[in-house]
């Protein structure tokens, strides 16, 4: 077989932390990928210590082998997506910054900026200098209503302001595309979930969805943004991945919600087969 002529298929890199209860992280990313249908690698960030009572201990690694793992994935596969989570600290994000500079393909970023005990990861000073060495090299950003608040400096009470942030982050950064406003914490008394796809243009894609009850919530955040980026790999349309998004979220948390994975009686990890 010719390899030159042989069409290679693409990969979704994940960077992000790793949650040694495989509900988080880059379990949560790889599971996702492969439950969806696309190759994922992995370039791990910080370990950490975690299980659903809560992040006990975060080790964050040298940047300089953040780098290494990225580019050897890059070197010899053919990574379409670039999906970022758990980035730790400043370095790390300087680093990837410098290496994303001349990164061409998607990178949806989902701006993991607190532990799940609420320990901040970065500190106001680092916050600013993140947006301008990583949020000015993504496409896609996937925040939550919280990580919305933190990157924009200022309360939301309303959905309205939440899109209102979204169009002042898109106008920020050249490069953004769109900025995915998740609902499940904006509205959390509401028995249905609001979530919004603003786009560059100003055009905005509406989803909602009636809420599941369910403990098994850990890594939501994670399993959405690598969703995401695994339906763009295959779709190559932000709208069309947005919409199978939301639907593989609904599905993976009904499915989860009848499983009992964890002895606290906390919130347990989802199980994300299609």
């Amino acid at each position: 077989m010719d390899l030159n002529q042989t069409k290679i298929s693409p990969t979704v890199l994940s960077i992000a932390g790793s949650d040694p209860s495989g509900g988080a992280g880059i379990q949560a990313d790889l599971k996702t990928m492969t439950a969806i249908g696309v190759y994922g690698a992995a370039a791990i960030t910080c370990i950490t210590v975690q299980n659903s009572r809560g992040v006990t201990e975060i080790v964050p690694l040298d940047g300089g082998l953040v780098v290494r793992q990225v580019q050897a994935v890059l070197a010899d596969h053919h990574v379409t997506h670039i999906k970022i989570g758990m980035i730790g600290t400043i370095e790390i994000a300087r680093s990837l910054g410098k290496l994303l500079a001349g990164y061409q393909g998607e990178v949806i970023y989902d701006p993991v900026l607190a532990s799940t005990t609420g320990q901040s990861l970065l500190n106001s000073t680092s916050l600013g200098e993140l947006s301008n060495q990583l949020i000015s090299k993504v496409t896609v950003l996937t925040p939550n209503c919280n990580e919305l608040e933190q990157l924009c400096q200022l309360k939301i009470s309303s959905a309205d302001k939440a899109l209102d942030c979204a169009r002042s982050i898109l106008a920020r950064y050249e490069k953004l595309q769109a900025v995915i406003v998740k609902g499940g914490h904006l509205e959390a008394d509401r028995t249905d979930i609001h979530d919004y796809l603003v786009m560059k243009n100003q055009e905005i894609q509406f989803s909602q969805r009636r809420r599941i009850k369910s403990l098994n919530l850990h890594g939501t955040g994670c399993t959405f943004a690598s969703a995401f980026a695994a339906f763009h790999c295959l779709e190559n349309d932000y709208h069309k991945a947005f919409s199978l998004s939301a639907a593989y979220m609904d599905r993976v948390i009904s499915r989860s919600s009848s499983l009992s994975l964890v002895k606290s009686g906390m919130s347990g990890p989802l199980v994300h087969t299609q």
